[in-house]
């Protein structure tokens, strides 16, 4: 068994910390990871990419060839777009629908929305409507976490698990805020037919 993912956004919008509750998760489920990360001008809302592999067996390189992920988890619209050139044939793509308008020439939210939808296995979460339903804007990239769970060779429990070590130190409440904003991710996951 073998998932490669390219986990995509910008800066502050916790590419990194998707990266570590999904590797943690694969440790917990006995699994090995190989993770790189590319950070872009991030204090300036640049793009950030990480590259994570999970396998059951010996990972050789922690970069993932163009054409070779198995999925493109995405935090922001175009960012998922701009790394298409490592989308494998019959990946998907699961993306935030909401854009962060960093730059002047930011295309027209339409066009990405075809872009998405053209592809085959290309869908679009409204991550940040979710997020606020959960408690805060701030959890989209959980929202994601659950949306891409069913995609996922993880243990639903053990992604759990992880996002309750990680956010326990800053109390119940941001805890079962991130809980809740997993299982509308997930629920999402669901009615797009992922799970």
């Amino acid at each position: 068994m073998k998932k490669d993912i390219v986990i995509a956004g910008v800066g502050g919008q916790g590419i990194i910390t998707i990266a570590y509750v999904l590797g943690t998760a694969a440790l917990k489920d006995g699994l090995q990871f190989k993770q790189s990360e590319v950070h872009g001008m991030s204090q300036r809302g640049g793009g950030v990419e990480s590259h994570l592999r999970i396998a059951d067996g010996p990972i050789h390189s922690d970069v993932i060839p163009e054409g070779g992920a198995d999925l493109i988890l995405a935090v922001e619209p175009l960012e998922a777009l701009r790394q298409l050139k490592f989308l494998a044939p019959d990946g998907a793509l699961l993306a935030s629908s909401s854009p962060f308008v960093n730059i002047p020439d930011y295309p027209d939210m339409e066009a990405v929305r075809k872009a998405v939808a053209s592809l085959p296995k290309g869908h679009l979460v409204e991550a940040d409507a979710l997020a606020k339903q959960a408690g805060s804007p701030r959890c989209a990239n959980i929202v994601m976490v659950g949306a891409a769970s069913p995609l996922l060779p993880l243990k639903e429990a053990s992604l759990l698990s992880v996002i309750e070590e990680m956010f326990g130190a800053k109390g119940g409440k941001v805890v079962e805020m991130n809980r809740k904003a997993f299982a509308l991710g997930r629920e999402t996951a669901q009615s797009l037919r992922l799970a």
